[in-house]
């Protein structure tokens, strides 16, 4: 197989003709596949459902707090839940809230309170300040650019590299730009590239100096533990560089079971200093009454502690692994030989990254999903929809099961190949 912008016109042109061949085919198949978001498979949530039977009528009435949890109380979570998600986070049970089922919930209401009362009732909020801006590390999730979209905030975009967002240029931006007021952070397992932030980065996150006293790190812990290799990813501890450093106001750090449990039906929590959670919950007496605490008890009772989650993992890896492996054993085998195409090899987390030749992207996704097989919109992976290069594509390959999987990056990796042929032969006209 030789590598395409190696090949003659006339080469190309038959292969060309050959590749829409195949597509037919395909579209003869009246495949009906979604793969546009990393949802967990039916098996995995199989894994949680002994969780529904594990609290009792006495469990949910007096627990280690004396509270009776069916009844108002505990706005910012019950005492163990707090214990089970420090494990997680690596920080103390007194610097976290344990919430509802969605930690993108408790993301939204935090750039919400932001805007309207500022981070630490002291500062202006964010919305009397003029013009709001947020660093965005791209491609990204689009679920935190629709937020900032959503109350009007100005994204900037900041390049991923494979330890890491750009360093150089968050420091030169903060430093310089009072209006940049966030940043959105996965930092490990990134989505979508599967990136771990180094020990470099993240020690440069927690030195930043930012011209705006309000700036804050969103750091988006969402795959803390969604490991699936034999080498997992480690990431160092934000909040304890923070720390050393006398900057522990500047992180809020979340994460969920969404992808542990149950999508629908988990547990979030937010961890910050103690300063910066006196504040909010000093505002979320105004706004709730509290969150599921039998929901809380649940998770609790069936995972007991951190390592219990961890131990719980090691089921969803082995379930998830085939998957990845598959897409990646197509992508070695058709996409690599021909040149056409890059991609990280992630360690755990749910997306491969793939990388269009440029100006492919949204010919590839049309083409697949014209056939048959739904994938992430091209551009959606970037602020506002728009890939500068139209080159990156989000694969999602937890919730097919394999067989389905096969079928679905065999006509990916078809796809690549015409959209490439066709941008080719365009370029050379």
């Amino acid at each position: 197989m030789s590598e395409y912008r190696a090949m003659e016109d006339a080469q190309l042109i038959e292969l060309k003709a050959k590749l829409e061949k195949e597509y037919k085919a395909f579209q003869q198949k009246g495949l009906q596949l979604n793969m546009a978001r990393g949802k967990p498979s039916k098996d995995q949530l199989d894994l949680s459902m002994e969780m529904l039977d594990c609290v009792t009528a006495k469990d949910a009435m007096v627990w280690e707090d004396k509270l009776d949890l069916r009844n108002y109380g505990a706005l910012d979570g019950i005492v163990e839940a707090k214990r089970l998600f420090a494990g997680l986070l690596g920080v103390a049970e007194d610097e976290v809230i344990v919430g509802g089922n969605s930690s993108l919930n408790m993301m939204y209401d935090t750039v919400a309170r932001c805007l309207t009362h500022g981070v630490d009732g002291r500062q202006l909020p964010w919305n009397r300040q003029g013009e709001v801006k947020f660093l965005c590390p791209t491609p990204g999730y689009d679920r935190h650019f629709a937020i900032c979209e959503h109350f009007g905030i100005k994204m900037i975009n900041v390049p991923m590299r494979a330890d890491g967002p750009d360093m150089d240029m968050i420091e030169k931006l903060v430093s310089k730009d009072a209006a940049i007021k966030g940043i959105w952070c996965v930092p490990k397992y990134s989505n979508p590239d599967g990136v771990t932030y180094s020990d470099e980065v993240v020690r440069r996150f927690a030195a930043l100096r930012p011209a705006a006293g309000d700036f804050r790190i969103f750091w988006d812990n969402a795959y803390c533990v969604h490991d699936f290799t034999d080498q997992p990813d480690t990431l160092l501890n934000i909040m304890d560089e923070c720390k050393k450093r006398g900057r522990e106001d500047m992180v809020y750090a979340f994460a969920s079971t969404s992808k542990i449990s149950f999508s629908g039906s988990g547990v979030a929590a937010m961890a910050a200093s103690k300063k910066n959670l006196a504040f909010i919950k000093k505002l979320l007496s105004i706004q709730t009454i509290g969150p599921d605490k039998l929901n809380q008890l649940r998770h609790v009772k069936f995972f007991g502690d951190a390592d219990g989650v961890r131990a719980h993992m090691k089921k969803h890896a082995a379930i998830l692994k085939p998957k990845f492996d598959c897409v990646l054993r197509w992508l070695d085998r058709e996409i690599r030989p021909c040149g056409i195409g890059s991609w990280q090899e992630p360690h755990g987390g749910y997306f491969v990254s793939f990388h269009t030749l440029e100006g492919c992207a949204k010919r590839v996704v049309f083409l697949c999903k014209e056939a048959g097989v739904v994938l992430t919109g091209a551009g959606a992976t970037y602020p506002y929809g728009i890939d500068p290069l139209d080159a990156n594509i989000r694969i999602a390959p937890t919730f097919p099961p394999v067989g389905e999987l096969e079928v679905a990056m065999e006509l990916f990796c078809l796809c690549v190949k015409l959209a490439s042929v066709e941008k080719i032969l365009a370029d050379r006209v």
